[in-house]
């Protein structure tokens, strides 16, 4: 690691932490040569997920764009910002210990619904009638009542 102040590439660990919930490690360090501190941090660097959609292209895995979708499904409803990013914490979280590289989009949808029908089930409906593609009141109906069913 090379010193801030003044290049030199030697020093010593004085302090090794965890941070982030044990995501990172903190180090506090000293140099060799003119005995500057400074800080540095460590983390595993994650291969970037990529979605593969229903007709067959492929995306960056987007953070926003999961996370808008979600703020959609809740507007209006007694669903804190916490717990929107909580939720968007998890699946991301699942999403990369579950898969390398590439996700399908079913899986991403499937775990948003999950995790909708948990928190509120209008925000669920929300979200499964634009996921799926409701054609028709009937099939808004028919989840309305699977819904129904499963209390």
């Amino acid at each position: 690691m090379r010193c801030p102040k003044c290049g030199h590439t030697e020093d010593k660990v004085i302090d090794t932490r965890s941070a982030r919930a044990g995501e990172v490690i903190r180090r506090r360090r000293a140099c060799l040569r003119c005995n500057h501190r400074f800080t540095t941090y460590e983390e595993v660097v994650k291969a970037h997920l990529r979605i593969v959609k229903r007709d067959g292209r492929h995306e960056d895995m987007d953070r926003n764009k999961l996370l808008n979708g979600i703020i959609r499904a809740c507007e209006k409803r007694p669903i804190s910002t916490a717990q929107i990013d909580n939720m968007v914490a998890m699946i991301f979280s699942e999403l990369e210990s579950e898969y390398e590289r590439e996700v399908p989009s079913a899986v991403v949808g499937k775990k948003v619904m999950d995790a909708l029908e948990k928190l509120d089930e209008v925000a669920y409906i929300r979200f499964a009638s634009v996921y799926r593609r409701f054609k028709d009141i009937n099939q808004f109906l028919s989840e309305v009542e699977s819904l129904i069913g499963r209390e």
